[in-house]
Formats: structure tokens, sequence, C-alpha cells
């Protein structure tokens, strides 16, 4: 409740954020059940970022809102397709307008749980952070990155969906933007995932677009690392979810599951993040025949081609993490960050000493926004390395 009333004292004075009167659902099918997120015929064969279905909706906000379906590409990078939202504002930009890649904490295992279903219910948490985009005048393009499965924590398939969406939203005739467009991304907790991998996918994957900056808070950086401080504490529940999630992009992991465990996964099956919360003190030890499933061969697989670090970004990074940090450990930020600035990569890192997980996300959202602001105005990068 704290953190949504910080975040939206933050952008109230810009008038961007209308409360619905009521959830107004009618109308408004679940992805499910909706046509629109059912694959294109021959999607397999387009380029990833190709534009296969667009269509104008509905959101409570004062911007012309627009849904594309784009090719995009799974962990293994297998061809699939996801759905991003793009919101341009009503008002005329001075020059050429920026784009926004927000990357929501969608941290959920179901697909009523993602932004592009939310956003047009008037329900995704994070509006009041993303409008802060909006407010500055910049186009805002919002992917629903965990892909078709859901798949919450696989932070290949996360990176690559970010990097299509932000393809289909520069290709969007609509937006008014281009090739040539400045592009910032921005996330926090499991939005900084998703973030930091397409980040450093970027060089490799979609070279062509013109990251200007990336701002990445509560970066889960290392999964190993956050499951350990998570496992059997007040947000076991989060862990839980997040290694179903990445069991659906990597279903050699079900092997380490017992019966226990694969009676979790269709307890969770659909989960959004606040239900998680009912697993809280439950251990992953409980779910396996394993004594340290995390240290199984094929779960150290698993969890090495998802730490962030290997790879790294050619665009300036703001990586902010709270010392208190109660899920995701301190310590595994500054490692990414360490081993970012040995590869070359501007980076600004910034611990907060008076904050804690959920807290940062609000407090630390003003020089996010500010850090990205003048990487658009083309200032120096700054860099703590």
């Amino acid at each position: 409740m704290m953190i949504r009333m910080v975040v939206t004292a933050l952008v109230a004075a810009f008038g961007l954020l209308a409360v619905p009167t009521g959830v107004e659902a009618a109308g408004i099918p679940e992805p499910d059940q909706d046509s629109f997120y059912r694959p294109a015929a021959g999607y397999e064969t387009k380029a990833p970022g190709t534009i296969l279905k667009t269509r104008t909706v509905s959101v409570p906000l004062a911007v012309k809102a627009y849904q594309l379906q784009v090719r995009s590409t799974d962990a293994k990078d297998r061809p699939v397709t996801v759905v991003s939202t793009v919101l341009v504002p009503l008002t005329p930009y001075v020059g050429k307008r920026p784009l926004l890649s927000y990357q929501p904490a969608t941290d959920s295992l179901g697909d009523q749980c993602n932004p592009s279903y939310n956003l047009r219910l008037g329900l995704e948490k994070e509006i009041p952070l993303l409008s802060m985009g909006l407010a500055k005048g910049w186009a805002v393009v919002v992917t629903d990155y965990q892909g078709p499965r859901d798949a919450y924590g696989a932070g290949r398939m996360e990176g690559h969906a970010v990097l299509d969406g932000i393809r289909g939203a520069l290709a969007l005739p609509e937006a008014g933007l281009s090739a040539t467009t400045k592009v910032g991304m921005w996330g926090y907790s499991g939005g900084g995932l998703a973030t930091g991998w397409a980040a450093q996918l970027h060089p490799s994957y979609a070279p062509e677009l013109k990251i200007a900056g990336v701002a990445s808070g509560g970066t889960a950086s290392d999964l190993e690392a956050a499951g350990r401080q998570m496992d059997g504490g007040l947000f076991s529940g989060l862990f839980l979810a997040a290694a179903i999630g990445v069991s659906r992009e990597y279903p050699e992991l079900l092997s380490i599951f017992n019966a226990a465990g694969h009676e979790l996964i269709a307890e969770m099956d659909d989960l959004c993040v606040a239900e998680e919360a009912l697993y809280a003190f439950k251990s992953v030890k409980s779910y396996s025949d394993s004594p340290d499933p995390l240290a199984e061969p094929i779960a150290q697989q698993v969890l090495r081609l998802n730490r962030m670090g290997d790879l790294a970004p050619t665009a300036p990074v703001y990586l902010y993490h709270s010392k208190f940090d109660e899920l995701i450990p301190w310590q595994a930020a500054s490692d990414v960050n360490a081993r970012w600035c040995a590869k070359g990569t501007r980076v600004t890192f910034h611990t907060d000493y008076t904050s804690e997980h959920n807290t940062l996300a609000a407090t630390g959202a003003p020089a996010a926004l500010t850090y990205l602001s003048a990487r658009f105005l083309g200032l120096p990068s700054p860099s703590t390395c």
C-alpha cells in the first residue's frame, strides 16, 4: 500500500493518471480467450521484431494506445510471439520524440497478470511509474516480456521480448517513431531482470536499436543468489514461482521436482504475484528429493545460463539497489556491476542506504528518470567504474 501511495504522488501533479471508476472488464477477454494473442500464421518465418498484428485499445491514460503482436525468440532461440502495448502522449513533442521501454515487475505465472491486459483494465500496478515517462512527452512501450509460456524469471526469453517489442514500436506508423529514435529502457525488480537482459543482449541480438541509456533497479542478476535469500522466508512464493517459470523455458528442470513439486506446479499454474504470497515460508527442498535442489547439475547449468554478466551492454547503465534488499542480495548487483565495468560498459552504480526492496522502487524512480532524460539529451554518460 505504501509503495502505491508514494508512486501515485510522484505523478499526480502531471494529471496523466486517470483512475477508473470501476473495473470495466466487460468486453475485454482475458488473453487466453482473446484471438489477438494467438500466434499469426507463418510467424516462424518472420524476422524478430516483425509486426504480425495491430489494434487500437483504450487505457486510463491521456494517450493514444496500440497493441502489437510481434515475432520474438525464446530462451532457446526458437520463434515465438509476444504482445506489446505502445502508448503515445497526445501532446506534441519538441524535437524527435524518444521511446521508453518500460518493464513492470510482472513476476507471475498467468497471462491474465500481464501488462497488456492490466493496462486496459487500469489495474497495472506500475502505471504511475511508466506515466512519469509519458509526462515528459516520451512514447512508452510495455511488452509482455515473459513470453507465451509466462516464463517468469527466464532472462534470455525476457531480454529478447523487450528488444523485439522496441523493434515493433519503432516500426508502428501510428507511433510516429523511426529506426533512428533514441530508446531508453527501465525496469525494477523482475522488470529490472528483463531490462538487464535486454541491455546485455542488445549488442548481439538487436544492434540496430539506438539504445541511449538503461536504468535497472533491484536487479535480479543472479537467480541462485536471490533464491537462496528468499527460500523458506516471507517471500519464498516469489522464488517458487520463478523456479516454475524458468522450467517452462527449460523443461529439463522438471526432473528435479518430486511428486509434491509437480502438485505445486499445477497449483501455481496461473497465479499472479499477490497470490504467490500464499506460499510464504515454503522451501524448495519440500518439492524435491534432493537435499539441495539448486546445486543439482541441471539446475546449475540453467542458472549459469541465466546469470547476468557474461555479456555486457554497450549502452550506458544506471544500476540502483538497496544495501538492505531483503529479496535480491545487494552483492549480486555489485557483482554484475563489476563484470560489466570490466567489459567496458559505462555503469553508474548507486547503493541506497535508506530503503529496502519495495520502497526503492518508488524512491529510486526520480533518479532513474533523470538519468534517462540526460541520455536522451545527449549529455555525457557518467560512470562509477
